[in-house]
């Protein structure tokens, strides 16, 4: 259709607007209309279908027209519908609306929104107003319309979300954090921030200023595990009792069988029970006391058969232990770490002090106590009569040889090492017969290393006690070498002025063989070959042995060198000094001419240096770059699938659970109508029991009343007699008609609104017409 057309057919539920150009106004035009259009007017569009809202839906108009109190339009002067500007205009169902010039729709027709059961939508406030229930808003204010229900939209709200309720389930619970002060939905007062636990099981819709942070599983509790706990803050506990920032305790199964942990408190991990049995036990470091703290340093003995839980603050020495099974051929060492009490010392009738060492003999079973430290396991060693070991005293320190009995070493004693020299190892190691095998051409060493501890015995003997002639002993076998320590070093009164005065007179042979100048050049060759002598290859000899005492000088150094002349010390002195002097000049000109060299050298190094460096950190910057680049690609590649398996992981979770959910409530639904089918059938079999004993009661009641009713009648009627019947049957008439009489009436109707009269029968029905003598008539 044209709009320049002169003649315009509008269908029904349509419209157009024609704007008049003389004075610039528009109007509407609404069909079914014929519509011829004037010189001076022109048609803004070709008819347009009118807004149909249907029923549960709504539209949003902006610059919506004014209307009066009867809901019609307001037009100004000119004839120009009044728009309210920058307004907003929600309009529900109703009959279909034309838009008015100026009006335009915002938000096409849009189905209502429909908020289901344990859901929820968070309203905000954009202008001050008063909602339907007289509740005054102010903008900003937050709250919720709840569900089952439909939301009709206001201009003055938006919809910030949509809220789900949260399912709580058995030993469960969500943890709540408030976003802004007031009450929460138990009547409880708030502040911004506080965290609080709900853990009714059932759905919950959180508030309008409460946000869901978590929800918190319950750690289920058995006589095998238990919960450490810390408070984060001062607060009581499920149990009423007080605790403070940073207490620790134990959630057992004692207290209850599952615990969730509130928002004062942290689980710090689950503490296995620690079992002991019959044959072990354990020592507690830091026992907690019965106040319920730890006291630090302390320690606590457990025996078994026990099992307990570790409090928190307490440890383990070494783990769980065995028990101490001692037999005739055991001890023990022990030693005292703290003076024992005057209780047990009474008992056992010695005082042990810290550090007091005594040994258990067995057979016996021990468990050493907090205040006692185990030391070491001792074992008798039985000795033939031809073995024997080194004991020392570690008190006096005195070394003695045990031979020929078994021997267990006491709580004072210790095994000796008694080193021999290599060569008399050597000898130990070959266990040849010293008579039969002198040979070595097919013998070696067997390799396994002597037992320092175990006393030389044998063939062969080494002895160093200098009682002995020579230190090598063939035989007898049974000769024991005793652990004195060799005294030969000490048997030359003064070894030390005799080994002096020796070299002294060595040495002075030995220059005074020779010429000054020979001995000033060669003095340290000349003096060690007088002192050390030379061996079979004219060698100079490493060092100088005193037979007398087995007395080694191993070097000998020269201090200095002075000749005996005056005249001939003070020339040597100028010629060594004009020696150092020229030594010193040319040193001093090769030091600097080596200097200079050096530094050259070094700066272009430097340069060379700098060059390399420059080079190798370009590549390396280079290095960098790509490996920035390879690690930003991987680092994205990595995010983005481990998002996606992430999502996929959830969405699997998701299904599953709904999927076993759904399960589950029909589950409960066809036990839930099973159970409601039994009770209906078993209350409507009540109620037929009942209805039909009622109705039982019923009859016999109503026989029972009906022949009391017959028997009194009869008896009644047999009592006044048949002629006292008539004459009370006849005198109620003439009652009446003599009082009429006497009233000057003639007829008489008397009735009430409740009872209609027969008019056919109404000259029968009155007084004067009863049958009577002839004054009634």
């Amino acid at each position: 259709m044209q709009v320049n057309s002169s003649i315009i057919r509008i269908p029904p539920h349509h419209y157009i607007h024609v704007l008049d150009q003389n004075t610039n106004i528009a109007r509407v035009e609404i069909g079914p209309l014929t519509y011829i259009r004037q010189d001076n007017e022109r048609v803004l569009f070709p008819p347009v279908r009118m807004i149909m809202v249907p029923p549960r839906h709504y539209c949003v108009v902006s610059n919506p027209v004014a209307r009066d109190d009867d809901n019609e339009v307001l037009f100004d002067q000119s004839g120009q519908a009044k728009l309210r500007h920058a307004d907003l205009e929600i309009r529900l169902t109703r009959d279909p609306f034309p838009l008015y010039p100026g009006e335009e729709i915002q938000q096409d027709v849009t189905p209502l929104q429909i908020v289901y059961p344990d859901t929820a939508l968070r309203l905000q406030a954009l202008l001050d107003f008063e909602d339907e229930g007289r509740v005054k808003r102010v903008a900003g204010d937050e709250w919720l319309f709840e569900g089952p229900g439909t939301y009709i939209p206001r201009k003055e709200v938006v919809v910030l979300e949509t809220i789900k309720a949260t399912v709580i389930r058995e030993n469960q619970a969500i943890r709540l954090r408030a976003r802004k002060e007031g009450k929460d939905r138990g009547g409880v007062q708030r502040v911004t921030g506080e965290e609080w636990l709900v853990s009714k099981v059932g759905a919950y819709l959180p508030g309008a200023h409460e946000e869901v942070i978590d929800i918190v599983n319950a750690f289920i509790l058995t006589d095998k595990k238990a919960l450490h706990v810390r408070a984060l803050r001062p607060f009581k506990d499920a149990g009423g009792r007080e605790r403070r920032t940073g207490e620790e305790w134990l959630v057992t199964m004692a207290d209850r069988e599952a615990h969730v942990p509130s928002v004062a408190e942290e689980v710090v991990g689950v503490v296995n029970v620690t079992t002991l049995s019959s044959r072990q036990y354990c020592v507690i470091l830091d026992p907690v006391g019965a106040d319920g703290k730890p006291q630090l340093g302390q320690k606590k003995v457990v025996k078994g058969e026990r099992s307990f839980f570790l409090q928190p603050g307490e440890e383990l020495e070494n783990s769980i232990q065995s028990v101490y099974v001692l037999s005739e051929e055991e001890g023990l060492v022990l030693r005292a770490l703290m003076q024992e009490s005057a209780k047990r010392s009474r008992r056992s009738g010695i005082l042990r002090r810290p550090g007091d060492r005594w040994m258990l003999r067995g057979p016996l079973e021990y468990v050493p106590l907090a205040s006692v430290e185990v030391l070491l396991t001792q074992r008798a060693i039985p000795l033939d009569e031809n073995e024997g070991i080194y004991v020392r005293d570690i008190k006096t320190g005195k070394v003695r040889a045990v031979i020929g009995h078994t021997y267990m070493l006491n709580q004072d004693e210790e095994l000796w090492e008694k080193e021999l020299p290599a060569n008399v190892e050597a000898l130990l190691a070959t266990r040849r017969d010293p008579l039969a095998d002198r040979s070595s051409r097919h013998g070696g060493e067997d390799g396994r290393p002597r037992d320092k501890t175990r006393a030389v015995l044998g063939a062969f003997g080494w002895c160093s006690d200098p009682r002995w002639p020579s230190a090598c002993c063939w035989g007898p076998t049974s000769i024991p070498a005793e652990p004195a320590v060799a005294a030969a070093l000490f048997s030359v009164p003064d070894f030390v002025g005799d080994a002096c005065k020796a070299i002294a007179s060595k040495i002075r042979g030995a220059v005074a063989s020779v010429q000054f100048d020979d001995f000033h050049k060669n003095s340290n060759r000349i003096i060690c070959s007088a002192v050390f002598g030379f061996d079979e290859k004219l060698a100079v000899r490493p060092s100088l042995r005193f037979a007398q005492n087995n007395l080694v000088i191993s070097s000998v150094d020269i201090q200095s060198v002075e000749p005996v002349d005056q005249r001939t010390r003070d020339a040597l002195q100028k010629s060594v000094q004009l020696a150092i002097e020229i030594t010193t000049n040319s040193q001093e000109a090769a030091a600097r001419h080596e200097a200079e060299r050096l530094e050259q050298e070094a700066r272009g190094k430097l340069e060379r240096q700098k060059i390399t460096d420059q080079a190798e950190a370009e590549r390396a910057r280079k290095e960098l770059l790509e490996l920035e680049a390879l690690s930003a690609s991987v680092e994205s590649t990595g995010a983005a699938k481990a998002e996606a398996q992430s999502q996929a992981e959830a969405a699997r979770i998701r299904g599953e659970a709904a999927v076993n959910e759904a399960k589950l409530k029909a589950e409960a639904q066809r036990i839930e109508a099973e159970a409601e089918l039994q009770r209906l059938a078993k209350a409507r079999e009540q109620e037929l029991s009942y209805k039909k004993e009622l109705d039982r009661l019923e009859v016999e009641k109503q026989e029972r009343l009906s022949q009391l009713d017959s028997q009194r009648f009869r008896q009644m009627m047999e009592s006044l007699g048949s002629d006292t019947l008539k004459e009370i049957a006849r005198a109620g008439p003439e009652l009446q008609v003599k009082m009429l009489q006497s009233l000057g009436l003639k007829s008489t109707l008397i009735t009430d609104g409740s009872s209609p009269i027969n008019l056919f029968t109404t000259a029968n029905g009155l007084l004067g017409a009863l049958p009577g003598p002839g004054p009634a008539q």
